[in-house]
């Protein structure tokens, strides 16, 4: 049986909810039926959660990051396997930033971009925007296809890939900055950082130089070819045109690999 089928036979048996109601699993350390942990299908893809450290916009790990693993549909990780094996012919590798993210965590961004008062990671990555405008710009939102299981946010780095420095929360750099004056990701040069809350994170911004605009492209092709879409305001920001759970939000938490049973 294939995986889409698979997925299908396996949506079939969970119960829906309305839309706007997150799903809980039935087990805290158990995937919901349909999911897997990506490490399972293709451990080569590197793995960099932000939601689970403090190096994003929350200035914090989100609610409901219990361990940094990416969590995403079978069909989504198997059609990621495949757009790795294609890029390490040519000596590079995806790297994930997000993937599956619980309900709670979207409620947790909403609360945060609510509190005006905080704004402690404005300096790297909204130093142009007040805090105010950023639900209608589109940089948070009340519902997040993460929680469908099927978004994933990511870039491409050269392999082997080069070490990434400690994050310093006091050595904060504008995101939009060139490389080499911005937080030093390992990853190819995308023109801005991830989750950077910028009018040149927008994927057709061709501000950003022409080195830049040849990776985006490079990274929207090789996607695009595995039937990924992308969020044209967010160049890192990808979602599986035929995704499986299109109308269900998850709200089970991030746990653990060893712990889920899932080998």
């Amino acid at each position: 049986m294939n995986v889409r089928r698979l997925c299908q036979v396996l949506l079939s048996s969970i119960p829906l909810l309305a839309a706007t109601t997150p799903i809980a699993s039935a087990a805290e350390h158990q995937l919901p039926a349909g999911f897997v942990y990506l490490r399972a299908v293709d451990p080569t893809i590197l793995q960099n959660i932000r939601y689970h450290g403090g190096h994003n916009f929350l200035g914090r790990p989100a609610e409901g990051y219990g361990a940094p693993e990416c969590i995403l549909t079978a069909l989504a990780a198997e059609r990621l396997a495949g757009v790795q094996a294609k890029l390490a012919q040519q000596g590079m590798s995806l790297k994930v930033y997000d993937c599956y993210r619980p309900g709670r965590a979207v409620l947790d961004f909403v609360d945060w971009a609510k509190d005006l008062a905080d704004t402690k990671t404005r300096a790297e990555f909204y130093p142009t925007l007040d805090k105010d405008k950023l639900f209608e710009l589109g940089y948070i939102a009340r519902r997040s296809s993460h929680s469908r299981g099927s978004t994933v946010d990511l870039a491409i780095v050269s392999l082997p890939a080069a070490r990434e420095p400690a994050f310093d929360p006091k050595a904060q750099r504008p995101c939009f900055n060139p490389a080499g004056a911005r937080y030093a990701d390992n990853s190819l040069d995308f023109g801005t950082g991830y989750d950077c809350f910028h009018e040149l994170s927008h994927t057709a911004n061709s501000a950003v130089g022409q080195s830049a605009m040849a990776n985006r492209q490079l990274l929207l092709d090789t996607m695009e070819s595995a039937g990924f879409e992308n969020y044209d305001r967010e160049w890192w920001h990808f979602t599986l045109s035929d995704e499986p759970f299109p109308d269900t939000y998850f709200d089970f938490p991030i746990e653990p690999y060893e712990a889920s049973g899932s080998d």
